[in-house]
């Protein structure tokens, strides 16, 4: 267990629940524990993530990436992945904070550091990267405003321009000032990725998805599979299958009249994919999800 983080988990369980807490703190998140154990599909916006206690794996472009308390995680877009969470080594439940990432702040915050040149491409939307010592003093600075929270309003954005600022002086400099180009290729997926989640229930149209972000098809293609490691078909279908799960677990809809709410014009391929994707078929996977929810209340 990483010491230097005690006070970063005292304040974060004070503030947070069992599930993803949304603090007082625009755009910031408590992550205590999980409700389900194994692997599981998960929506990662485009965010910075500190885990403060425990370790996590995701997966992406075939690979596992491990990362605990001694890293930080920067997701650069949208991203559907499957992810799992551990415990510390003596038990104590998985503890993290998430900031999502605002590309107007971190475009004004770029403005005030030495101009720097970038190449045009990038490998990945997700990098790990090792917490460095002011990193960690900035984050607890920001965390701390929960227990004051009438500073919240003129400190909270104090703190985050420092948290960015020292984030940009790092390895990951680089993909976070792509963050910060709307017409650069990052920028370009971001709008594909928006389209897509806003039409994520339509068929999805190609032509209509490179007027969108302004790319051609070969480029489109291209730059989507390395940023996102799925082609925009494969996207579109982590985030039905997600919404789906959704769905079942909020109320009593049939697994047919969930498949069609999401776009499928198939139950029978629905329930398919949906056990390719999550290990069950619908309703045998909601039910275990609500025993499970129903153990930890």
């Amino acid at each position: 267990m990483n010491a230097d983080l005690a006070p970063h988990r005292d304040i974060a369980l004070r503030h947070g629940r069992p599930g993803m807490t949304l603090t007082s703190i625009p755009r910031l998140e408590i992550g205590v524990g999980q409700v389900i154990s194994g692997t599981s599909p998960c929506l990662y916006r485009s965010m910075i993530c500190f885990i403060l206690q425990g370790w996590k794996e995701v997966a992406i472009h075939d690979n596992l990436l491990r990362y605990d308390t001694s890293q930080y995680l920067i997701s650069a877009l949208d991203l559907p992945l499957s992810g799992q969470i551990h415990d510390a080594e003596d038990g104590s439940p998985y503890v993290a904070v998430s900031l999502v990432l605002d590309p107007a702040l971190l475009a004004d915050v770029a403005a005030t550091m030495a101009a720097a040149r970038d190449s045009e491409t990038l490998n990945s939307g997700i990098a790990i990267n090792p917490l460095t010592p002011p990193l960690r003093d900035t984050l607890l600075r920001l965390l701390a405003l929960l227990d004051t929270p009438g500073d919240i309003p003129a400190l909270a954005p104090m703190a985050e321009r420092e948290l960015l600022y020292r984030l940009l002086q790092g390895p990951q400099g680089r993909l976070l000032r792509h963050i910060a180009q709307p017409e650069g290729a990052l920028g370009r997926i971001r709008r594909a990725v928006e389209w897509i989640r806003d039409h994520h229930n339509a068929r999805l149209r190609i032509e209509a998805l490179c007027a969108a972000s302004g790319m051609s098809r070969a480029s489109l293609h291209r730059h989507f599979v390395a940023l996102t490691g799925l082609s925009p078909i494969q996207y579109q279908k982590q985030l039905r299958l997600q919404e789906a799960r959704q769905l079942l677990l909020a109320g009593d809809h049939s697994a047919s009249d969930v498949a069609y709410a999401v776009g499928y014009e198939s139950a029978s391929q629905f329930s398919r994919e949906y056990l390719r994707q999550f290990g069950a078929p619908p309703v045998r996977d909601v039910r275990i999800l609500r025993q499970s929810i129903g153990r930890l209340a």
